[in-house]
This record gives C-alpha cells, structure tokens and sequence, in this order.
C-alpha cells in the first residue's frame, strides 16, 4: 500500500472515530451538566436566601395586588347590613340580620391581608430594581430550568445512548459473546442470529406502541420513535452483515463454535421473545419489560460515565505514574498482583459492580500488571476478579440499591458486614497467589526502594491536586460531598481537567524530547487533549453498548423468570436453615451467571428473599451472600461475565497468548489458572460466608 493510501484509509479512520464519539460525548456530556445543575440550584437557592432575606419573595415579579389596601372597614360594614335588609324585603323567611361586629372583624382582616400584599409588592419592586438581584434571579431561574429539562430528559439520554452505542458495538462486532468472531462463517451465523433477535425487539416496539396508543398509554411518542428508530437500525445492520463479512478470515469453522460467538444479549433477547409470542401470545412483552430501565434511568448513565472515566484514565500517564512509584520495590510478580487487587476494591466501590469497574480500567490493570513481569493467565485471572472485592465497601451503589429496596436492612449494616467480607476474600486471594507462586517473593530493602518511591510520587502530585480542587469546587460551591451518589459526576470532570493538564504536560516533554507513554490512536502518537478525548471517548461507546444492552436485556430476561412464575417453584420452607441455605446459595450463583447485578438484586428482593427470612436467615448474612454469590457467579463458567468482560479490554490478540501461554504449561494448575484461582477464592469465599455464621449461631428474627 503506498503512502498516499495509507494517509486516506488514516484520514477515515480518524472520521469514524470523530463521527461516533460526538454523538455519545454529547450524550454524557448532558448527564453530567444536568447532575450538576440539580445539585448547583439549590445550593443558589440557600446562597440568595443568605444574600436576601425571603428571597424566595424577590426571585420573580410579583402581579400587583388588585384590592384596596385603604377602604373603609366602618363604610363597607353599614353598605352590607343595608344590602342585607335589601335582601331580607324581598324573602318570605324571617330576617334574621347579621352581626355588625362580626363584619367588622372579618373586614378587618381582609384589610390587614390586602395591605399586607400591598407591603409584600412594594417589597418586591423594591428589591426587583437591583440590578443584582435581577442578574443573580436570571442565572438561577436559567440553571433551575436546566434542571427541569434534565429531570425529564434523563430517559431519553438513557434511551438513546443505548441503542446509539449498540449501533457502533454491532458495526464493530464487539458485543460481549462467549467467543471472538474471527472467520466468515462466524461473522454471518452471529448475524443471523442477531438479526432474528433485534427483529424481535423490533416487532415489540412495534407492537408496543400500537397497544399503548389504543389503551391511552401517556407513555411519550417519542419514546416509541426512539426505540423502534434504534431496533430498525440495528436488524438493518444484521441484515448487511449476514451478506458481507469484510475483513475475516475464510477459514473453515464449525456451527457449535460460531454459536459461541452469538452476543449474549442475542440469547436473552431470543428467549424473552419466544416466551412472550408463545406461552403469552404478547408481541410487545419485550419492549414493556425495557421500560423497567427508565425508573432507574441515572443507575444506567452512571455506568456509561464510569466506563467513559475508565477510557479516558487511558489516555492518560496516571496509572504509569502509579506503578513507576511501586516500581522501585522490585515487588515479586505476585506481590504486584496481590497489591493491585487490592487497590482496585476501594474504586469499584465507586462505580457500583465489578463488570463496570472491569471494562472501566481493568485493561490498564492487565497492562501494568504485565509489564510488571506477571505471566498472562495470572495477570488475566488477577484482572478478572479485579473488581469482585469492593462490591460490598462504602460506598457501594450495589449496597444503597439493596437497602431501598429492603427494609430489613440498612447501609450502615450492610457496610459493616461488608468490611470483615472484604478482609476474608483479600486474605484468601492472597493466600492463594503466594501458595501457587513459581518463584521466592523478593522485593527490594526498604533503605533502596522508599526514596525512590517518594521521588516517583512527585510527578502524581499535580495530579492528586487537580482532583482536589474538583471535589472542593462541588463541596463548597455547589454542597455536594463525593460519594457514591455524586461520583458518576464528578469524576469524569476530575478526568477531563487531568487529561487537559497531562496533555499539555506530554507536548512539553515531546518538544524536550522526554515524552514517554503517549497514548495512541490508529497508529500514531496522540498529544492533543481533543485527540485523546476523541480516542477515548470512541473507545467507550463500543463498551456501553455491548454492557448496557447486556444489562437491558437481562433486566428483560428476569421480567420474564418472574411472569412465568419459575420463582413460584422455589420451596418456601424447608426442614432446616441448613438445606435453605444451600438451595439459595446455588440459586444465587446461577442467578448471578446469568443476570446483571442491579436487575439480580431486583428480582432477588422481589422474590428469593423472603423465602430466607422466612426460614431464620438473618437478612444482613443473607445479602452478604447474595453480594459474594453473585460475584462467583460471573467468573464461572460457561458464561463467567467478568472473564468475557476481561477478553473485551485486553483485546482477542493478548486473549489468544494467553491461551497459548495457558497450552503450554504442564501443570494442570497453571493450565487453567485464569479460570481456577478466581473461582476458588471466590468459592471458598462463599462458603465461608454462607455457612460459619450459621455455626456461630447467627440467626433471623
């Protein structure tokens, strides 16, 4: 290819990338601007009722009042009585005439009403002519506006991010699957498949806006516009694949592995369809099952801003910058792996679950791990349990979800629990990485390795600052403390000022020559902050689309467990705690191999949780179990979310050495180490969790 070429096909690449991050930047960009207007009205609420006393009486122009504020109580009193007698002449009823002094009383007290009014407007006029007062009504009135406009247009944001971002998943062919597409027989048996299961959604779109028009749905037309425009698109989409398969490989493949590279959400949206066309005769039960999404609409943005932070963490030196400050301790492979673990518990606390804390940053965690020296199925294996110990830590939405949802329980609980959970899997992680170690652990003397490791810190400084003054900025200017409510907002405004500062840093040292670790996009060095904003921002569509249309079809899938009444068939009692536990435990965990978290939890509180604290479980051990369950449930196979979700960030090519380094081992543990050490500290984890406080005595009410 001469050069020429190769400039063009780098030219529409850069389009592509520029074309569909607009879109969904757009979109993200709306959510964080309308989470921080609703916060930033009332805090100008309470800062112009501090400036000006009732302002709630000066923000608007009040109607002057229409009453006389100076009539004369005794004139109007003798008017009545005479209007009275007036009245009374013409009535065949005796007459009976009313009492002058209760007049007077009440006339009097419209008199202080009205000249009351009158005070107020004069007041309001008065205040109304400073020019301060009308400026600072004028910016509060547009921000109180702006939230207005965000609190109804969340739904389309989230609506619309969805299907926008399933769109670019499906024209990469990037959905989560249980395996890469890599040939053309593969490439159009996906497609296919696909194909059927969107003309499904299509058709209960379709279908669903047909009913509601009939019944009077209030649900809004454009609504029905948008999900059916987005369906369209993507069974359009399916339809070309299945026709051509650029860019594959025409080896040969058989039919039960090209099933493997099905989406799974492909899966969920087939059974969902085919349960409601013919066990309900109900065409449009899929797309009624998508509307649970809108109730929560900011839980499902959220994690589209958790992974657009993670992609733009990326294009940043920040986790180098970490890892060149444990460097200097010359930490064993494993050692390293133990403590990036545990450090990436506290953040996933922060974006709720461990899926979305994986396709987050865990290929920033599988990257630094391997530079580390760490061999590919320990550093995949320590990537995909990454996240699965900071689910239950302040402060985890997945806990805030399950405490409104259960009045057993509260956070306080929850968290408390959740510490001592944390510790046991930590330690059995840990554990379990240096009993298996191929080589002594070793690290550096302290006297070496600690000034070099604070003079690495120096250049983390700026950055720690940056993120400081944004938390400030929210705590003091709009009140607003960082936590697991307001985390989805801030961070990715934390984010954006650090990819600013390490831009401008990154052409400083490219033009001394000292650039390291510039992120790059097809090909070339990247230093710019739009290019990286760009790149990153590109990148994370594909993930949100095949995460959030995963999630939405699984919340699909589990409306349709609970219509068919399968949970109707779980024993409500059994003859001891013991068997009880052991028939949820299992539950449980194929629950969480299937589902998402927040619509397992959902479907959980509805259904399965009664049945424990009818049978003596305590409800905080319960969730406890729940929480642990749900987390072995996505690393075992066949589906293992969290593994596939760890496939999906590191890329098949790095997915595929694994499974050649895997090969090659001799030892039937290293052979599948990827797969056995998550799943038994998370299974022994369990056990642990679900049965010794049983022992101990631990009971319901």
């Amino acid at each position: 290819m001469n050069t020429s070429a190769v400039e063009q096909s780098g030219l529409v690449a850069r389009f592509r990338h520029i074309f569909t991050a607009l879109p969904v930047a757009a979109i993200l960009l709306l959510a964080i601007v309308f989470g921080t207007s609703s916060y930033m009205h009332s805090q100008m609420l309470a800062l112009g009722q501090s400036m000006w006393s009732n302002y709630g009486m000066v923000r608007t122009d009040m109607r002057a009042p229409t009453c006389d504020p100076n009539f004369d109580v005794e004139a109007r009193v003798e008017k009545q009585m005479q209007k009275a007698e007036e009245q009374a002449e013409d009535s065949l009823l005796a007459f009976q005439a009313p009492n002058p002094d209760n007049l007077r009383r009440s006339l009097a007290r419209q008199l202080a009403r009205c000249q009351e009014q009158h005070q107020l407007y004069e007041y309001n006029q008065q205040m109304r002519e400073s020019p301060w007062v009308r400026a600072y009504t004028r910016v509060e009135h547009s921000v109180g506006e702006l939230n207005e406009v965000g609190l109804d247009a969340r739904k389309y944001l989230l609506i619309t991010i969805i299907l926008l971002c399933a769109v670019i998943s499906t024209l990469r062919r990037s959905h989560i699957s249980l395996r890469a597409i890599q040939t053309r027989t593969e490439g159009r048996v996906s497609a296919l498949l696909q194909l059927v299961g969107n003309g499904l959604l299509l058709a209960s779109a379709l279908s669903w806006r047909s009913v509601a028009t009939k019944a009077g749905d209030t649900t809004p037309m454009a609504m029905h516009l948008i999900w059916i425009t987005g369906f369209a698109a993507l069974t359009l989409i399916n339809a070309v694949q299945c026709l051509r398969s650029q860019g594959l490989s025409e080896e040969r493949t058989s039919i039960g592995k090209a099933l493997l590279t099905v989406p799974l959400y492909t899966y969920m949206a087939l059974i969902a369809g085919t349960y409601f066309i013919l066990s309900e005769n109900y065409v449009a039960g899929n797309a009624v099952q998508l509307i649970k999404l809108v109730s929560h609409a900011d839980l499902y943005i959220n994690v589209g801003l958790y992974v657009w932070v993670g992609m733009l963490l990326k294009q940043t030196r920040l986790a180098k910058l970490v890892f060149d400050a444990i460097r200097p301790w010359q930490l064993a492979p494993e050692l390293i792996v133990v403590v990036t673990v545990l450090l990436a518990a506290y953040p996933t606390a922060f974006t709720g679950a461990s899926g979305i804390f994986l396709i987050a940053v865990g290929g920033i965690i599988y990257e630094e791990i391997r530079l580390s020296g760490t061999r590919r199925p320990l550093a995949y294996a320590s990537t995909a349990m990454s996240g699965s110990m900071g689910v239950v830590l302040n402060p985890c939405l997945m806990v805030v979800v399950i405490a409104s949802l259960n009045k057993q329980v509260t956070t306080t609980q929850l968290y408390g629990m959740g510490m001592y959970v944390f510790i046991l899997t930590a330690t059995l992680f840990a554990l379990m990485v240096v009993l298996t170690k191929r080589n002594p652990l070793s690290f550096a003397p302290p006297r070496e390795a600690l000034p070099a490791s604070l003079k690495a810190l120096l250049p983390l400084v700026p950055y720690v600052l940056i993120g400081a003054l944004v938390v400030v900025f929210y705590n003091q200017v709009v009140n607003q403390r960082f936590n697991e409510f307001t985390a989805a907002t801030i961070l990715p405004v934390i984010m954006l000022f650090i990819l600013l500062y390490d831009a401008w840093v990154s052409k400083r040292e490219a033009k001394k020559g000292e650039a390291q670790h510039l992120p790059s996009m097809e090909g070339k060095t990247v230093a710019g902050f739009w290019q990286r904003t760009i790149a990153a921002t590109s990148e994370s569509s594909t993930h949100i689309g095949a995460l959030l249309l995963l999630m939405a079809l699984s919340v699909v899938l589990g409306g349709v467990v609970e219509r068919a009444g399968l949970m109707e068939l779980f024993p409500s009692d059994f003859s001891s705690i013991w068997l009880a536990m052991t028939t949820l435990v299992i539950v449980l965990v194929l629950i969480g191999m299937f589902m998402d978290p927040y619509g397992a939890i959902i479907l959980v509180s509805a259904t399965i949780a009664s049945v424990a604290y009818d049978n003596n479980i305590d409800p905080v051990h319960f969730w406890m179990v729940v929480l642990v369950s749900f987390e072995l449930g996505y690393l075992t196979p066949p589906v293992a979310l969290n593994q596939l979700l760890t496939r999906q960030v590191i890329g098949n090519e790095e997915m595929q050495l694994t499974e050649q380094d895997a090969k090659q081992e001799t030892h039937w543990w290293y052979r599948h180490e990827r797969l056995l050490l998550p799943l038994t500290v998370m299974l022994v984890a369990l056990l642990l969790v679900a049965y010794v406080p049983l022992m101990m005595g631990v009971r319901g009410a």
